[in-house]
């Protein structure tokens, strides 16, 4: 048996790896692998005679994270290859986070590596490495005191481009120099934010919008995208939980007409917490359930075409909670006091088996979640980036 499939098997049966680091890199611990051998050996005689089975729709495709900002350690390269995760769309900043990445992945090329086409994708799935796909939540890092927003964004996009940058949204939350974040609903694309997303589709990078990009915002940049689907990362339905931080059956349905995909985010406060919430300091841990409620809900709305898998997972980031608040970046009408928790069920990359089973459960075919743990994710990538 192949060491990824071993990998996603000892996931999807549920059991609890241990992983340990030795010579330089992440492994499951010898005595979880005596303990799970018969379990896992029964489980997959299961699989073959069912196409049903979690583990056998795992197998049977690549499977995309579509957008985590998680930090890129020997740590979460084990806790992907655990989860059977085999592209992963990651968040990142500046320079220095390029250059940082960059460093680790000369260091891990036998492991992981840079991704800009499908092609290089399904390359390194061949290769049984992880292909990691660059990203940016908002274009902030454009902006500039010194220069024309709308001169210095075009010609600094795509000096990012040139570094592996293929998926960019617009704003995170606030209002900044091409539009508004979902705190400001109803502010508009400005004048330099068109001349962004112009750039962003001559450059044939994913634009992602809805989410933390504000609703009016993200409806111009769609309107600006013909012909070219848009994505929505990260990002649960407002329908199911009225907080800002989800977005509206008009923008889902708006996403799903230019032949785009919402990735369901794991994020607790996007499943249990609402405006009206605001005088609650925390929320309470969301289950499982509330999760999938969000895939059904969409491919009710739209169709099973448009949804994915956007855990938007933090393992290993130092986030100064207090300093969010001060920013007011997350009021308490979005984000509960305190650390970001994730729902049930679906705490960290590892458990993804679980959603799996959850869709099983609730009647949704092989076909279905295959698309929705990669395929989708792919169609998007491959009629944006060319291949």
């Amino acid at each position: 048996m192949k060491r990824r499939d071993f990998m996603r098997n000892a996931a999807l049966l549920g059991t609890t790896v241990g992983l340990v680091r030795a010579s330089g890199a992440w492994s499951i611990a010898p005595m979880v692998v005596e303990e799970s051998r018969r379990s896992l050996a029964f489980q997959q005689d299961e699989s073959d005679r069912s196409l049903s089975h979690p583990m056998a729709i795992q197998r049977s495709t690549l499977v995309v994270s579509g957008l985590d900002v998680s930090t890129l350690n020997e740590r979460y390269l084990g806790m992907l290859k655990a989860g059977g995760v085999n592209c992963w769309h990651k968040s990142m900043g500046g320079t220095q986070s390029f250059a940082d990445v960059y460093n680790f992945l000369d260091q891990h090329s036998d492991t992981i590596i840079p991704v800009t086409t499908v092609r290089e994708i399904r390359q390194a799935y061949q290769q049984e490495k992880i292909g990691l796909v660059f990203g940016w939540q908002s274009a902030e890092v454009l902006e500039s005191k010194q220069s024309n927003a709308e001169v210095y964004s075009r010609t600094a996009l795509r000096a990012y481009y040139e570094l592996g940058l293929r998926i960019v949204g617009i704003a995170y939350n606030l209002v900044n120099d091409f539009g508004a974040g979902c705190l400001h609903r109803y502010v508009g694309l400005t004048r330099a934010g068109r001349r962004l997303v112009e750039e962003i589709h001559n450059l044939r990078i994913v634009l992602d919008v809805g989410g933390h990009t504000g609703e009016q915002t993200s409806l111009d940049a769609i309107a600006m995208s013909k012909g070219v689907p848009v994505i929505c990362s990260h990002a649960n339905a407002a329908g199911i939980v009225d907080n800002p931080r989800n977005i509206s059956d008009r923008m889902i349905e708006a996403i799903a007409k230019t032949g785009g995909v919402v990735g369901i985010l794991a994020t607790n406060d996007y499943h249990a917490r609402s405006r009206k919430d605001a005088h609650i300091p925390r929320s309470p841990q969301a289950k499982l359930k509330a999760h999938l409620d969000h895939y059904d809900y969409v491919r009710k709305l739209v169709g099973v075409d448009h949804v994915g898998i956007g855990p938007d997972f933090i393992e290993g980031r130092a986030i100064d909670y207090e300093a969010v608040t001060r920013a007011n970046t997350f009021p308490r009408e979005v984000k509960s006091d305190g650390p970001w928790i994730l729902v049930k069920g679906f705490e960290n990359i590892t458990e993804l088996p679980n959603v799996i089973r959850g869709l099983i459960k609730r009647g949704w075919s092989a076909g279905e979640i295959r698309k929705v743990l990669g395929e989708n994710w792919l169609r998007v990538y491959k009629q944006v980036w060319g291949v």
